[in-house]
């Protein structure tokens, strides 16, 4: 049998795709260009075609149906080389609208984040406020380093606090480990392996960027869905019942992904 033939018409995997999130404090179209101006410095490749998430959760009150013209928005973010794909936060009202300019409705958090609404300069006689101090679930910050040394290993992601129902985290060109729950609707994301010492009852996604050797490891595995490099498995009827709550690894073996107990003394 030919290559050809054997090449199936359609797969479906799981595909985890990171995007920024534009936090828009106005819908005056001319008040976002110059935010956007702003962000960017004027650099026309400041950003590089990504995948946008207008959050309309910073407006002051609930947009009405005709206070925001979709369109020209759309193709303001295009113009900076932003291409919203979603909008977060929208009153149910607005979803009709938002779903006919090709726009899905999106409930998922996300680490990587911009306003558009630049917070005003403190008065002269008052100190400058210290710095925001990030989010624990945010990507930690790269420490500077001297240029001459070399390239420092991608660090392992460590998170020892639950992850709640609706939180992603994403362990980018590493491995992840949690050291708590993670909660049913929670999403556990890794380019390389996941390790987590605790109840797992969210989605986990292990070799995002395609590393079919990646593994999911649980000492308490009731997770909701599991993948390695877009290869999935759901459990809407729950686990099977001899690796429900027991210490499980999900390993991906010719494009199928094998559940393996294992002995924790």
């Amino acid at each position: 049998m030919s290559k050809n033939q054997t090449r199936k018409p359609l797969e479906i995997k799981i595909s985890t795709v990171v995007a920024v999130a534009a936090l828009i404090g106005d819908t005056d179209l001319d008040k976002l260009s110059s935010a956007l101006a702003e962000v960017t410095g004027g650099t026309p490749d400041y950003f590089e075609d990504e995948f946008t998430v207008i959050d309309l959760g910073n407006l002051q009150a609930p947009p009405s149906p005709d206070s925001i013209a979709w369109s020209a928005l759309i193709a303001l973010f295009r113009s900076h080389r932003l291409n919203p794909v979603a909008v977060r936060n929208a009153p149910e009202a607005l979803e009709q609208e938002i779903r006919a300019h090709g726009l899905s409705i999106d409930g998922m958090d996300q680490s990587r984040t911009f306003e558009l609404t630049p917070p005003p300069s403190p008065p002269p006689s008052e100190p400058a406020p210290a710095p925001a101090i990030a989010p624990v679930l945010d990507t930690p910050r790269t420490p500077s380093v001297d240029t001459t040394a070399s390239p420092a290993p991608v660090a392992t992601k460590v998170i020892d606090m639950p992850v709640r129902s609706g939180q992603r985290v994403y362990a980018r060109g590493g491995d992840l480990v949690i050291l708590a729950t993670v909660n049913p609707g929670a999403e556990v994301i890794a380019d390389g392996s996941i390790h987590v010492y605790a109840p797992l009852r969210g989605r986990a996604l292990a070799g995002a960027a395609g590393a079919s050797d990646a593994r999911i490891i649980g000492t308490c595995m009731e997770a909701e869905l599991v993948s390695i490099a877009g290869v999935y498995r759901t459990f809407d009827d729950g686990w099977p019942k001899e690796l429900k709550g027991k210490p499980v690894q999900v390993l991906l073996q010719e494009d199928r992904l094998d559940l393996r107990p294992m002995a924790l003394k």
